[in-house]
């Protein structure tokens, strides 16, 4: 007889829900299919969507190969911990103020911003292409804010 599923919270639903929603748009937004997404996570399709539909019975393992992926990471934050002040707290990044995001984001037709979880990604995925000598101080801060607030502290480059 199959394991039950432990009772989950109105609240953590929502957020399994959110954080399924935010994988499925980062495939979308990178134009990846479910299929070509699965198989890169090594997994069926249709885990693949009972993850982007936030069930909860989809093991943690699986998650964590669906972020990763799209170039995604899944990270716990304190709830409770004031965001710092010196970090951007912007929605979008614009690409034409950080000229190496920008030729990293070549091959992306008609995206002239992204979301700081893309920006991150994008940057960690091809870091061997960013010619550091060319990093201005307002990108350098910007790499280091994205650490700080999305990376657990530090790039994964």
């Amino acid at each position: 007889m199959p394991a039950r599923n432990p009772p989950v919270a109105p609240t953590p639903l929502e957020q399994i829900a959110r954080l399924g929603e935010q994988l499925r748009q980062a495939r979308k937004r990178q134009k990846v299919s479910a299929a070509a997404a699965a198989e890169a996570a090594g997994m069926s399709r249709v885990t693949l969507h009972r993850i982007e539909a936030g069930e909860p019975s989809v093991t943690l393992g699986a998650w964590l190969a669906a972020a990763d992926a799209l170039g995604l990471q899944l990270n716990l934050t304190d709830a409770g911990a004031p965001p710092s002040p010196d970090l951007p707290t912007t929605e979008s990044i614009a690409l034409a103020d950080y000229p190496q995001l920008r030729q990293l984001a070549w091959q992306m037709n008609g995206v002239s911003e992204m979301s700081p979880q893309d920006a991150l990604a994008l940057y960690e995925r091809n870091w061997r292409h960013v010619e550091r000598g060319k990093l201005s101080m307002k990108e350098i801060a910007l790499i280091n804010a994205l650490a700080i607030t999305l990376g657990g502290g530090r790039p994964l480059v």
